[in-house]
Order: C-alpha cells, then structure tokens, then sequence
C-alpha cells in the first residue's frame, strides 16, 4: 500500500471531524474520561501552515534515532475494523486507525524530530510543547528507505530538558506477519472465525503507530482499543474502563487499559478475539490461559495454565522480584509462527505450546511445551524487566531466558533431573552447529547491528544455545549462590531500563568480590562473547601439562592466535573434591593436580560444566574407558555423555584412534539414563545411516542389536503394558530404547510392536498404544507388516482430528518395505484429493528415510525437478533430505550435474553447493573411515550372539 504524510489545515480539521471510523470514537472517549484535554487540551485546536515541498535535511548518518529526543509516555487509541465471524475471508475489513500522542523530552537541542514509521498512512496532527504553545512546522517526509523514518521539521528548536508531545492519526492494515496480524481458523461448528494480534519484535512496532521504536527507548503506554461488540480485547495491563458507543449505526467496545510500566515498543501486546480462558487467582496477580472455546472446554490447556503459575513463583523467587503487572495472560494461536512471543503480561504462543492431553501427546511434545513456557516467562524479568540498550546485546535476554528455563523446569518437574537436559539439547547441539556455521560472535558493537536484516540474523542457535550454556558455564564455576547474587544485583539496578554486558559482568564481579572468590569476570567472559568458535581443552595426565586450540572441523577455520579464559572443573579417581582452574593461557601450562599415576585418571569439565571439548593423552582415555566398564557411576552421568560425544567428535577430527568412540559405547550394556543414551544414540544412528546400504551393514545391526538390548529389557515391563516409567528423563530413555531397537529388527521389539498394533487395528475406537511409543510402533507395524496394516493407518490419517496423531501416521506409512506401496504413496502426496500441499516435503523425506525408499525418492525428485508441481524450491529442500546418505563420488556427480543446469541462478546455486560441500565431507569420512569401522563391528558382533 502507499505510504503517506500530510500536515495542513485541513488535515488537521478532517483528523477530528470526520474520520468517524477512526477518531469519532476517540473523541468519545475523551469527552467521557477527560484525559487527554487534561493532559494537552490544545491539540484538538491546533493547526498548521501547508508544508513545503522542499527536501528536508535528512535522517541521521545511519539506521539509528540520533537520541535527541527521548519518550516518556504513549496515548494510543486503536480501532480494528475487522469481524470476528465472517463468511469468506474476501469480505473481511482488515483496516485498523487510530491517534497517538508521544510525550517526549528533549535532550539534545533540535529543530527536526525523527520517528519511525513503516506502511501506514500517516496524518501529523501537530507539536506542541509542555503548556500548550503549537510548534510551527516547516516540513515533514517519510523516508522511503530501511530506516523507516518521518521527519518533521519545526521552524524553532526544541530545548534541552523540554518536555513536548507529538500528535499523529495513522490507518494501516493488519494482514502482515508482522505489527498488526490477522488469524484465521475454524470455530467449533466450522464457521469461519478471525482474530487480530500484534508481533512487534523486534521493530515492527512502528506498523502499527508511529513511535520511537528501539528498545531503549522505553517509556509507559495507555492504550485504548475500540473494537466491534462481541469481542474481546487485551493489552499488556489489566482493564482500566470499558463503555459502549454507537458508531454509524454499529455497536462498538471501548476498552481503556492501565497504564503499563516503562518498557519498550518490542513487547507492546494487544489482541482482540472470541475466546476463552482459565483461571487462576494469586492474590498479586491473576493468570489467564485463553485458547479457542472448544480447546479450552475440553481440559487442553490444564496443563500449561498449572506450569505457568509455578514457573513464576520460581524466577519470583530466583530474582528476588515480584512479578509487577498484576496479571499474566498467555494465548494460543492457531497459525502464529512463532513458537511463543514473551509480550509483557501478554504472551502468545503457538496453540499447540498451551495445548495437552496425556491421552494423544508424547512426553517430548509435553516438555516442548514446558521449556517454551518457561523461556517466556522468564523473558518477564529477561528482556521486559531489563532490556539490552541496544540488540547487538540481544544474547542477554535469549540466552537468559533459555538458560533459566532449564532452572524452571526443576521446579516444574521435580525428581526428573529436567535441568541435566541442558547438556544434550543446548551444549552438544551448540558444539556440533558452531563449527558448521559462519563465524558468530554473542556480542558485537552496536554500529555493526543496524538494518532489520542486520537484527533478524542474530535470531539463531548462537545466541540462544550458546547465551545459555556459557552462563551455565560462569555460573556452575563459581561458589554456590554467587551467580544467583549476582542476577538479582543486575536486576535490581536496572529493572525498567536498559542494560549492556559489561552492566551484567559489574554485578557478577561484585557478587565474586563479595564471596572472596579470585576471578575477573569480565575479563574471562569477554573471550566467550566478544570471539566466536570455542577450544578444545588437552590434558596429558602423564606430564601434568594442559594447553587449549581454536576447535574446527575444519582445518582452514583454524586459527592459533585464538585463546579463551577457560574454567576448568576436574575431579580424580580417587577423589570426589573437584578442582578448579582458570586456563587463560594456549599453553601447555604446568599443573601438578593433572598428575596421574599409573593407577588414576582425571575427568575435566566435570558434570559437562564447560563450552569446549576435551581431550587427554591415550593413557588417561584408557583408564576412562576401564572405569566406564567396571563401574560407570562412578563417572557423573552428564560427563559420561560429554566423554561420547567428545570421542566422536574428535575421532572424525583425528584427534583420537577411530575406535575410541565406539569402544565407549560398549559400556551403555550397563547404562541406563537418557542423557549418555542420546549422546551415543545420535551418532549410532548416524553410522547406520551411512553404513545401511553397504555389506558391513549386517555387522552394524548386529552389535546395535547386543548393546540395546538391555536397554530394551529394562523397560520392557512398561512397554509391553503401554506404560511409562515415573521420571520425565526415564520417560526419554524408554523412548530411545524402543525407537532403537525396532530400527535394527530386534526380535522382541517388532513382535510387541507388531501385537499392540494389531490389537488397535481390531478396535480402531480404541487405541492401546501409549503416545511415547506409537511413532515407532506405528513404523515398525508396517513396516514388518503388508498392504493390510498400510491400508489400516491411511485410514486413521484421513479420519484423525489431531494434527500430532496425524504426524506420527504420515511419517509411520513411509516406513513400509513394499516399494509399491511407497510409489503410491508419492503419488498420494501429489493428488489433492488425498492431502495437502504442505505435505509434499515431508512425505518424500519420510520415504527417503527408509533405505528401501531413498532411491524411489531420489528419482522422484530428479524427475520432478524442472516441473512446477511441486514448486523448483521444494525440489532443492527434498535433495537436502535425501543427501543425508550421499557418500559416494557418483552421488556426487548427480549433485553436480543439477548446479550445472542451474548455472549460478538464484538460491539454488547456494543450496547445490552446501549440499555439494556435505557429500564431500562425508565421502572422505567414508575413505578415511569405512574399513576401520567395519572391521572393529565384525570383530565385536563376532563375540556374542544378538539378543532375541
């Protein structure tokens, strides 16, 4: 749409006389509650000369507000046009207007006052300053630009330390993802039903009203909503007021809310909608769980609504600060694209985060649902309460929050170890991206984070994962409470404003300095932030001697000049106290606590504390490996998982035998907890999907099948009866156990697969299949099974309500060994009589999943490549997911064949090449590897039968 600024007379007479959609009803609103003429009477008076056509001196140098001028307060009056049930989404009004005024004070003199604004129609009704003299206007422009900028330009400079206020009308429309948002969905009797939210992180409040849009911007807002009768609005505080108003003949809703706390534009929240709620009184504050009618009638959002309520008495209780609003309300919206946006006071999610029954979700789906709750609440002290200055500083509100989530949980569910989670899902996910992406660091100056793209990119793995687990790393090496000190310091001095690392390092130093703990925390944390990569930590328990390198798989990403302030946490053999040090240094440097003797080993980064990998000379790697064998508790189970996934690692850098990885793993016959078990199922599963097209695979399988089964038999009890274990991380593990162990045809694991699938196949009313087990019981099923078990599951994809359900049914029928069966189910994906187009992409990668079907989806692809069902782009996606097995040259001569006929073009060219770049690697993994790794499985599976 045009983007348009006017100032004149008539505009300013029009702004309150006849646009009724808009204004008539803020002027309503400002007879019946007085506010805005008690405040600034003279601008509903005020006009201006015409501007002149002349060019304006122009927006600052760069992307930023110059910082002359600083917001106190908002009045905003909003009107949002559209109806909430509506037959055909063609005759829906998605118009929104509305009026604001911006009290502001200037701090620098000036005679031009920049705000943002982007996509709307702008009117500028005028400047006034503090006792109500107009300010005469020369110009105004809007800056066609990344900037988004409106200059107004005054014929007199503002004054330092003058408080003056800017008053604008604006109309904009709401089908963007972004500022102001429609939904669309489906009510309970299938009449069409919509929805208007706001998503304004991270500079898209200026969509929706003109403002100054950066986050330390901050200042206190008073919204107003008028919206159709019927509907129900919410903003970040509670309702202040609400009175009705005929307008033109319709009954609308005014709803005045409490003025918010100071906070910044990014986390401004309203929606306006038809649902319902739970809830729950907690004398400070009230929380409320909204969702579709019919979601929240049948009990779906019981178990996020009760989570909530602990997880904020945990971060009150952590920080040491009240939640400050007096409400908390979070939505589920079906389509929101996000999984949760931690709006303050008013958190919307994604309707599956809010939504579970025990009878249909898995307990991964569950603790999804509860970490991401938790990363959002915690945003309420992390990010709201305390906003970075600028969003170069973007880590200390995302990597906070993920890393208090894992504290959350322990509260959330207590006996489960939730918090020990942190070590597979955030340290060895971020290790093993970190040296596959482009060079990041967490922090970085703020000239260098300009453009929303320039923003937009820091929303990734680096600055979650890796914010997350080096706190996590500071925190578990420092005194017990020191960290915890620290944050509540933090908090405290800076709560309602603004913050930048270096304010986070001061108060953890005075918390250090208070505990008489020797460490400069800023020094040591700045080689974390301020630099990207990580090391790998070498301990030679033989010499004593301990030196750190730049970590990278590969070798031209290496660089020696690169060194980290490393805490180091070790403990012995024979000793349960644990030591620590602080390696600032590349080294080798001497210490005499890394000394063994014959009959000791050392273990570093102990309970998996750091962000680096260690190595150790083969000596202590064997002795480790002894331990493991005759008594693997002794070794705390978080660092037995670092220990496999180190291995692995290292072994494919060279930095170890090749064997030493797969030698560990031999211990798990004795293990039974989730977090070694994931370490080593990731990369075992890797190895079959290398190995399961070549003649050693049946070695693989064989050795797989002797390790899992114990694993199997433990839970075997449960499984059999459907059932779960008590613990969340049990839970996990029985997971794995099956999941493994119908992968590789054990025996026991197909036969109860293959019974329990039968049984709900004879009463398809009533399923027996716990939700933990049927994505691989479902597989398995068809896959050991024929035409019957498929025809029996596409029959219950096409009948279930319940997109999870649905899920699990569409990845199980590509599981099938029949390649007739999986040819039609291609075609099926392609026919939209049968399914959606979204399907298309996950239905081939099933298929390319099973190593009956790769080949099938393979040619699929190649030959649909040029076609435009599906669309080119989802060809180069679906050649992503079916390269995972590539390690051949002719594989890679396929690949190259295609980016010859692209021939550079577009966003092709790049993926080919990523992809290129992946089969490369894992070709000279199979050179370097295959007959190493093949040799030590025979040899293995050479010494005792697999498990029946």
């Amino acid at each position: 749409m045009s983007k348009r600024v006017y100032v004149s007379k008539a505009a300013a007479v029009a702004t309150v006389t006849v646009a009724a959609l808009a204004l008539i009803t803020v002027i309503g609103m400002i007879i019946f509650h007085n506010i805005r003429t008690k405040e600034c009477p003279h601008l509903l008076q005020t006009t201006f000369p015409p501007t002149t056509t002349s060019t304006p001196t122009g927006p600052p140098p760069d992307m930023r507000l110059p910082g002359d001028l600083i917001p106190e307060s908002y009045k905003i009056y909003l009107q949002t046009h559209l109806y909430l049930n509506m037959t055909g989404i063609e005759n829906q009004n998605f118009d929104f207007t509305g009026n604001s005024t911006v009290k502001f004070k200037c701090v620098n003199a000036t005679n031009t006052i920049y705000i943002h604004s982007k996509g709307l129609d702008l009117t500028l009704i005028g400047v006034a300053d503090e006792k109500g003299k107009e300010m005469a206007t020369h110009q105004v422009q809007l800056v066609e630009d990344e900037r988004n900028f409106v200059t107004i330009e005054l014929v007199d400079s503002l004054r330092v330390d003058g408080l003056y206020y800017l008053s604008t009308a604006f109309k904009g429309q709401g089908f963007h993802q972004s500022g102001l948002s429609v939904a669309h969905y489906t009510g309970e009797k299938n009449e069409e039903r919509f929805l208007v939210f706001s998503q304004m992180e991270p500079s898209d409040a200026r969509r929706v009203f003109p403002c100054f849009d950066e986050p330390a911007m901050k200042a206190i807002f008073n919204i107003t909503i008028i919206h159709r009768k019927g509907s129900i609005a919410l903003s970040n505080m509670p309702q202040k007021d609400q009175v009705e108003m005929d307008i033109d003949g319709e009954e609308w809703l005014i709803t005045e809310f409490h003025p918010t706390k100071k906070m910044s534009t990014y986390v401004l929240s309203f929606i306006v909608f038809n649902f319902e709620s739970k809830e729950t009184n907690y004398g400070s504050y009230t929380l409320k769980t909204w969702a579709r009618p019919e979601v929240v009638s049948a009990g779906l959002v019981d178990y996020a609504h009760s989570i909530t309520g602990n997880i904020l008495d945990f971060f009150e209780e952590y920080t040491g600060i009240k939640y400050p609003l007096g409400k908390l309300d979070q939505v589920g919206i079906q389509g929101f694209e996000a999984r949760g946006m931690e709006n303050w006071g008013l958190i919307m999610y994604s309707e599956g985060i809010l939504t579970y029954n025990e009878e249909v979700f898995t307990t991964t789906e569950k603790g999804i649902a509860a970490i991401v709750i938790a990363h959002e609440v915690a945003h309420q002290w992390f990010g709201n309460l305390v906003t970075m200055k600028w969003w170069n500083d973007l880590w200390l509100k995302e990597g906070f929050s993920t890393y208090m989530s894992y504290l959350a949980m322990d509260r959330v569910e207590p006996g489960g170890n939730m918090k020990d989670l942190i070590s597979v899902q955030e340290i060895q996910a971020t290790l093993g991206m970190e040296v596959l992406v482009a060079e990041q660091h967490l922090t970085t100056k703020e000239e260098d984070i300009q453009s929303k793209s320039d923003i937009n990119s820091l929303y990734n793995i680096i600055i979650y994962n890796k914010g997350a687990v080096v706190l996590r790393m500071i925190a578990e090496f420092l005194p017990e409470g020191v960290f915890q000190n620290g944050v509540q310091s933090y908090l405290k001095a800076n709560q309602y404003s603004n913050a930048e690392t270096q304010n986070l390092w001061s108060h953890l130093q005075m918390a250090v300095d208070n505990a008489s703990f020797d460490i400069a925390v800023a020094e040591v944390m700045d080689t974390w932030t301020q630099q990207s990569g990580y090391p790998m930590i070498t301990i030679n328990t033989t010499s004593g001697e301990v030196s750190q390198e730049h970590f990278s798989l590969d070798t031209d990403k290496e660089q020696t000049n690169r060194t980290w302030k490393v805490p180091i946490k070790t403990m012995k053999s024979d000793s349960e106290v644990i030591e620590l040090f602080l390696l600032t240094v590349e080294g080798p440097v001497s210490n005499p606590a890394y000394l063994c003797n014959e009959n000791e080993w050392i273990l570093a980064s102990v309970n998996y504390t750091g962000y680096y990998r260690v190595n150790y000379n083969p000596e202590n790697w064997e002795k480790l490996l002894q331990q493991l064998e005759t008594d693997h508790r002794k070794i705390p189970t978080r660092s037995r998982a670092q220990l496999i996934d180190d291995a692995f690692t290292l072994a494919r850098k060279g930095k170890v035998n090749r064997t030493l990885p797969l030698r560990i793993t031999k211990y798990l016959l004795k293990d039974t907890e989730f977090i070694p078990w994931e370490s080593a199922r990731k990369y075992l599963e890797n190895i079959i999907l290398m190995f399961d097209r070549t003649e050693v695979y049946g070695t693989i399988k064989a050795y797989v099948r002797k390790l899992v089964g114990p694993l199997y038999d433990h839970f075997e009890n449960f499984t059999w009866n459907s059932s779960i274990p008590d613990s969340c991380t049990a839970q996990l593990n029985q997971i794995n156990a099956v999941k493994l162990a119908c992968a590789i045809e054990l025996p026991k694991c197909q036969k109860m697969a293959a019974d329990l699938f039968e049984q709900w196949r004879k009463s398809p009313t009533t399923n027996p299949i716990h939700p933990n087990l049927r994505p691989t019981v479902y597989c398995s099923a068809i896959a050991s099974g024929g035409e019957l078990e498929w025809d029996f599951a596409w029959e219950m994809l096409q009948t279930s309500p319940i997109n999870q359900e649905r899920e699990r049914l569409m990845e199980a029928l590509a599981c099938t060994k029949h390649v007739w069966i999986l040819n039609r189910y291609m075609l099926y994906a392609l026919d939209p009589d049968y399914m959606q187009f979204i399907d298309i992409v996950p239905v081939i990668g099933y298929i390319a999943k099973n190593v009956i079907g790769h080949s099938l989806a393979w040619d699929f692809v190649r030959s649909h490549l040029n076609s435009t069902k599906p669309p080119k782009m989802i060809g180069f996606v679906l050649i992503d997911l079916i390269s995972h097995r590539f390690s051949t040259e002719y594989e890679l001569q396929q690949i190259k064949e295609i980016q010859a006929q692209e021939d550079g073009k577009s966003y092709g060219s790049d993926i080919l090449e990523k992809i290129s770049e992946k089969i490369r690697s894992q070709i000279k993994w199979m050179e370097e590897n295959k007959q190493t790794v093949s040799q030590w499985f025979q040899k293995e599976a050479s010494q005792g039968s697999s498990p029946e």
